[in-house]
């Protein structure tokens, strides 16, 4: 399996990121070629160590990092990364690693 992490900063305006999130956002990353799951953070995401300005944490996970490549290259992957300027003006770190249980 794979992960792909998206670490949100705070936003100017947090409702406004989390309306457009859920209401836009989501639906365009759930038509993800390959994706298997999508979970976000609920509630404030706090850092034990470093950074203290996430605002959310969404962790989609997928076959392969090759999967996760060839996603974010369709077309659908070009218009949920595109998204990102429509609404996470806080910024945002990207992330993509293979996983296995531990």
């Amino acid at each position: 399996m794979a992960k792909l992490l998206v670490i949100y900063r705070t936003p100017k305006d947090p409702a406004a990121f989390d309306r457009y999130y859920a209401a836009t956002h989501v639906p365009l990353a759930r038509a993800l070629p390959g994706l298997r799951g999508y979970e976000i953070s609920s509630g404030p995401a706090a850092a034990l160590a470093g950074a203290d300005d996430v605002h959310l944490v969404a962790s989609l996970t997928f076959d392969s990092a090759d999967a996760v490549r060839a996603a974010l290259a369709s077309p659908e992957g070009k218009a949920t990364a595109g998204d990102l300027a429509n609404f996470a003006d806080g910024g945002a770190d990207i992330y993509v690693f293979d996983s296995k249980e531990a």
